[in-house]
This record gives structure tokens, C-alpha cells and sequence, in this order.
């Protein structure tokens, strides 16, 4: 089988990630996976992994966490 990801399909992929990383954050920082679930959707790694192009829907949830993390403290 045979699947070619777009921009149209990449939204199925997103929730699962999504998901994993609310449970890491929620865990982290001790907050309801709610507000964990806002943080991540208000990210600048989100606002990338929605895109495509980016390629970032490549990477695991781990890996997505890290680079979430990242972004935030560089502010």
C-alpha cells in the first residue's frame, strides 16, 4: 500500500502525535491534558507540523515533544 501524504490527508496523522505530547507535557509541567492539549496547539512546532511541507509529521511524538520544548525555552 502505498500512501502519499499531502496536505489535504495530513490532518490523520496529527491527533495521535497530539495526543502522546499532551500526555508528556501534561505530565511535565503538571497540568490537565486540556491545557497541555491548548499549549501544544498554540506551539510554533504545531503551527509547523500542520504544514506539510515541513516534514515534521515524520517525526515521532518524542521527538515532536523535544522540539516543542526547544521552541519554548528559545523565547
Amino acid at each position: 500500500m502505498n500512501l502519499n501524504v499531502s496536505q489535504d490527508n495530513l490532518y490523520l496523522f496529527l491527533p495521535s502525535k497530539v495526543s502522546w505530547m499532551a500526555e508528556m507535557l501534561s505530565e511535565e509541567r503538571n497540568v490537565s491534558i486540556a491545557d497541555a492539549i491548548k499549549d501544544i496547539y498554540l506551539s510554533s512546532t504545531y503551527s509547523r507540523l500542520e504544514k506539510e511541507a515541513t516534514k515534521l509529521w515524520h517525526l515521532g511524538p518524542v521527538a515532536l515533544y523535544e522540539e516543542m520544548k526547544d521552541d519554548t525555552s528559545n523565547r
